[in-house]
């Protein structure tokens, strides 16, 4: 189908208005097969407004007399309206947009047809291939291999093609122990950490079902993982479902490790909501940070009744439980739920930022969100298919990736030296999980992505953020590398709003980011004056 069939009106007049604190914009509304652009005229003085379509999470019209009101809500949480003339060009309008933003063909997304200067296709695509990690844990240790037994993603069809499992278990056990696994997820190296020799693993649930089946191989790959640790090392199971949901899955056909078949290692259960209940704690939490005219009681008592910071906690609290297993206990990690592409991955990357500070530098970041995420099988295309405001009942969408960036603005907060990130990247990681011109979020899986020929055919979202000009706005000016592990408090007084991607376009900037900017122009002048000090060579004499 042609973009044209879809757009029954091109063009009309109209005015936007962006929320508090922007002056309305009057001019062309123009609808395109991916954008919504409106020219404010050759005398205006304002630029042209751009909105991708995609990003569109939901639309109401309404018209009255003969022009006609629509109201766009967001993805990223903006909500804006276009008064436009003409009932029938508003209605054809919103048909328009409604028809255009729902596409759901990966091919004909706008990734697939942007081509920004500077930027060359392939670029960044290689920056963060498996190989990359397993060079690192390599030099650390040599009870771990690069297994290509995925190669063609017939094993397991939401795990990249190399993955890094203990090098003295071959191929054929892996496949085995697969089909033991939902999805094929089998235990796969997440993280070495190399002061206590442990390590972090994920997978998903055995299938056990009422049986109580078992599986050689599966038994025999985690007896290698505790073989290939420390001496005398012991292992613990985070299972992130309650002992209940775990005892009810296996009347389906799923279930947890036996005691008695895998010794050394100890289940413990740590649940953490996934799927529809975080959705609409979600939805709640932004309706309440919509309502200008609540009391700060009711303010509270809605904030309190989403129950989204209670989320954080437990996200946090249950990667702490990960972190301090291997730090401090000196044990390895397995850590799964059910399929095991949630709340896992949720785990397993806030694990390794409170341990690892390679993991809090800008680029070890992007390593990490590439390959605990997207490379690990988390469904973005499904779970970042609508927004907060979408009037569709839910079905696959869950804001697990929002958690996980906002489990990490809570250590920036707490810790605001030691990551080299700053709020901006959070931001914008949100905003590109949700609708991007990049190529990096789309797809549930490597083996789609190779499917669509992804990475030959749209530019990376890192090779646009790693731009000079883009650092400055995503960059912490005060970052020091602090080589210890950071340990998040989770009592309600330390966890808190996130202001700046909730209540972003709802209220006029907080003094905090005049000052951050101040913070950045003070850096930039210190380092423009220590470079036009003479320096004085090692041969010279000193007075």
């Amino acid at each position: 189908m042609e973009f044209s069939e879809l757009i029954r009106t091109g063009r009309a007049q109209a005015e936007l208005l962006r929320g508090p604190g922007a002056p309305p914009l009057r001019g062309t509304l123009c609808v395109t097969g991916h954008h919504l652009l409106l020219s404010p005229g050759p005398q205006a003085t304002s630029d042209l407004w751009l909105l991708l379509l995609r990003s569109v999470d939901s639309i109401e019209k309404r018209v009255a007399g003969d022009s006609g009101t629509i109201t766009l809500r967001c993805k990223d949480l903006r909500v804006l309206q276009l008064d436009i003339e003409g009932v029938e060009a508003t209605l054809d309008i919103a048909r328009s947009i409604e028809a255009l933003s729902s596409l759901e063909s990966v091919i004909t997304s706008f990734p697939f047809f942007y081509r920004p200067k500077g930027l060359r296709l392939g670029d960044a695509w290689h920056f963060h291939p498996p190989e990359h990690h397993y060079k690192r844990v390599a030099r650390e240790t040599n009870a771990w291999r690069l297994s290509e037994v995925n190669e063609d993603f017939s094993v397991c069809p939401s795990y990249p093609r190399a993955v890094i499992v203990p090098r003295a278990v071959d191929d054929d056990a892996l496949a085995r122990s697969a089909r033991f696994r939902q999805g094929g997820r089998f235990p796969v190296l997440s993280y070495h950490h190399a002061p206590s020799g442990t390590v972090l693993l994920r997978s998903s649930q055995p299938l056990t079902g009422p049986q109580k089946r078992r599986c050689a191989e599966d038994e025999e790959l985690l007896r290698a993982v505790l073989a290939g640790a420390r001496p005398g090392a012991r292992g613990f199971i985070v299972d992130t479902r309650s002992a209940q949901a775990a005892k009810q899955a296996r009347m389906t056909g799923g279930g947890t490790e036996a005691k008695a078949a895998y010794p050394g290692w100890k289940r413990l259960h740590r649940p953490m909501e996934r799927g529809r209940p975080l959705q609409e704690s979600f939805v709640r939490l932004v309706e309440a940070c919509g309502d200008l005219e609540q009391s700060m009681d009711r303010w509270l008592s809605r904030l309190e009744g989403c129950r989204w910071l209670a989320h954080v906690k437990e996200a946090l609290s249950t990667a702490c439980l990960a972190a301090q297993g291997m730090e401090r206990e000196g044990a390895c990690i397995l850590v799964h739920g059910a399929e095991g592409t949630d709340s896992t991955l949720l785990v397993t990357s806030l694990a390794q930022l409170i341990l690892d500070p390679l993991s809090r530098t800008m680029t070890g970041f992007q390593e990490l969100v590439e390959r605990e995420w997207i490379q690990a099988g988390h469904p973005f295309q499904l779970r970042c298919a609508h927004s907060a405001f979408s009037h569709a009942r839910p079905k696959h969408e869950a804001p697990t990736f929002l958690l996980f960036l906002d489990c990490v603005w809570q250590l920036g907060r707490q810790f605001p030296l030691s990551l080299e990130f700053g709020e901006g990247l959070l931001l914008a990681l949100f905003e590109h999980a949700y609708a991007s011109p990049f190529g990096t979020f789309l797809c549930n899986s490597e083996k789609e992505r190779c499917l669509c020929e992804v990475r030959t055919r749209t530019h990376s979202l890192w090779s646009g953020l790693n731009q000079p000009k883009e650092q400055r706005k995503l960059r912490n000016p005060l970052y020091v590398l602090n080589p210890l592990a950071i340990w998040p408090s989770v009592e309600p007084q330390s966890l808190r709003l996130w202001q700046g991607l909730f209540l972003r376009w709802t209220r006029p900037p907080e003094p905090s980011e005049a000052a951050w900017e101040k913070v950045w122009q003070i850096v930039t002048d210190k380092e423009k004056t220590e470079g036009s000090q003479p320096t004085v060579s090692a041969s010279e004499p000193q007075p």
